[in-house]
C-alpha cells in the first residue's frame, strides 16, 4: 500500500556548460523543479518536473507546473491510499485536463519511492531488462557547418551511438550535408526540427531525406498528425514523433494514420511511467521502435530516463547523455557516466533510481521551496 504524507517542491538553478540552441530559442541556464515525496512510513522518492522556463516546448512552464502541483496534484494524492504507483496516473487524469509534466513529476516520484521501499531498482520495477543502454547526443544549432562537423566528429570519437542535429530552415541542408560528407555514410545521424517546418518546405525536407538519416524528428506542427501522414508518404526517412505524442491515444492515432514510424517517449510529456509503458507496449506490438528523449534534466530526471530506457523496445539510442555533457557538477552521487563504447550502465541492483541525491548541493542550489502535507 502506498500512502504519501508529504510533497516538497524545490526549484534549483543550474548553468549549462555551453548554450543549447534549437529552432525555438537558446538556453544557457536551467531552472529545474524537483519533487520530493515522503510516505507515512518515512520512505522517500525523488522526481523532476521537466517543464521549461517558458511554454515553448509544451503549454507548461515551471511556474505553471508549481501551481498545478501545489493546488491540484497534491490534493489528489496526499493522504490517499493507493495499491501501487500504477494507480496514481488514473487518479490524476480523472476530470483533470493537461498539466502532464506536473502530473508526471509526482507519479514518477511515487514509482521511485515504491521501488526504493521494496529494495528493488526502478528499472526492475518498471520491467526493464537491459544491463546498459546506449547513449546518443543532441547537438544544438551551430554557428556554421564547419562547427557542426567538429561537434559531430567529437561526439562519435567520444563513443556516442547516435548524433541528433537540431535544424530549422536556413541551418539545415548545408549543415547536415557537411556532416554526412565529412563523417561518411555509416555515421548514425538524425535531425530534429522541433516543429520548424510546414508542407511548404517539402523541397527542403526532401533534400534532408536524401542524406541517409536514421530519422527526421517532429518536422511539422506538434498537433498535426494528418500533415505528418502526408509528409511520411513522400519521404524514405522515417518520421519520429515527439511533441505530437502526448498520450497512448495519440500513439494509436499515429499508427492508424501512418503519421510516423518511430516514437520518442519522454515520460514527462505523456504523464509519467504508466503511460510511457503503455506506449512502449503498443509500439512493440506494432513493430514501431521507440527511444527515450531528454529535456536537459538533472541527474534525477536522467535516472528516471535510464530506468525507462532499459525496457526491451527502446532499441534506438536515446538522448540520455552522461552528467558531464551538460553540467559542471550534477546533483546526484555518483554522477552518470558513459564508457568509450557509448554505454551507460543501468543500476539494476541498487534500490530506487540507483543514485543518491546530493542533498547539500541541492540545498545550496535551492531558490524556493514549498512543502505540502496531508491533512491531519
Amino acid at each position: 500500500m502506498l500512502q504519501i504524507h508529504s510533497l516538497t517542491l524545490r526549484e534549483i538553478a543550474l548553468d549549462l556548460k555551453e548554450p543549447f540552441q534549437i529552432s525555438s530559442g537558446t538556453q544557457s541556464h536551467r531552472r529545474i523543479l524537483l519533487v520530493h515525496l515522503r510516505d507515512v512510513d518515512g520512505a522517500e522518492g525523488w522526481g523532476e518536473c521537466v517543464a521549461g522556463e517558458t511554454p515553448h516546448y509544451s503549454s507548461e512552464a515551471i511556474d505553471t507546473a508549481w501551481v498545478a502541483l501545489r493546488d491540484w496534484v497534491a490534493p489528489r494524492v496526499l493522504g490517499r491510499s493507493f495499491a501501487g504507483p500504477e494507480e496514481i496516473h488514473p487518479a490524476l487524469d480523472l476530470n483533470f485536463r493537461g498539466h502532464q509534466m506536473a502530473k508526471a513529476a509526482v507519479e514518477m516520484s511515487a514509482w521511485e519511492l515504491t521501488a526504493r521501499k521494496e529494495g528493488v531498482s526502478l528499472a526492475r520495477k518498471l520491467g526493464g531488462t537491459r544491463e546498459h543502454i546506449f547513449a546518443g547526443i543532441s547537438l544544438g544549432i551551430q554557428k556554421s557547418p564547419e562547427a557542426l562537423v567538429e561537434k559531430a566528429r567529437e561526439a562519435l570519437e567520444r563513443g556516442y551511438r547516435k548524433v541528433k542535429i537540431k535544424v530549422m530552415p536556413g541551418t539545415d541542408v548545408d549543415y547536415v550535408r557537411a556532416v554526412r560528407e565529412a563523417l561518411g555514410p555509416q555515421a548514425p545521424l538524425m535531425v530534429d526540427a522541433n516543429n520548424a517546418y510546414t508542407l511548404a518546405d517539402l523541397d527542403r525536407l526532401k533534400q534532408l531525406d536524401a542524406l541517409g538519416l536514421i530519422m527526421m524528428e517532429q518536422p511539422l506542427a506538434w498537433d498535426d498528425l494528418r500533415r505528418h501522414a502526408e509528409l511520411q508518404k513522400q519521404l524514405r526517412t522515417p518520421i519520429c514523433l515527439d511533441e505530437s505524442i502526448t498520450s497512448l491515444d495519440r500513439a494509436e492515432d499515429m499508427i492508424a494514420l501512418g503519421a510516423g514510424r518511430i516514437i520518442n517517449i519522454k515520460p514527462g510529456r505523456v504523464g509519467g511511467f504508466r503511460e510511457s509503458r503503455a506506449i512502449h507496449d503498443l509500439c512493440q506490438a506494432h513493430g514501431i521502435p521507440v527511444w527515450c528523449g531528454g529535456m536537459l534534466e538533472s541527474g534525477i530526471g536522467r535516472a528516471h530516463n535510464v530506468a525507462l530506457a532499459s525496457l526491451p523496445n527502446f532499441t534506438i539510442p536515446g538522448d540520455v547523455s552522461p552528467s558531464e555533457r551538460y553540467w559542471q557538477q550534477d546533483i546526484v552521487i555518483p554522477e552518470w557516466t558513459m564508457d568509450t563504447e557509448g554505454r551507460i550502465q543501468v543500476p539494476r541492483d541498487r534500490p530506487g533510481m540507483g543514485v543518491e541525491v546530493d542533498f547539500n548541493r541541492v540545498d545550496d542550489l535551492t531558490v524556493r521551496r514549498e512543502e505540502i502535507r496531508a491533512a491531519g
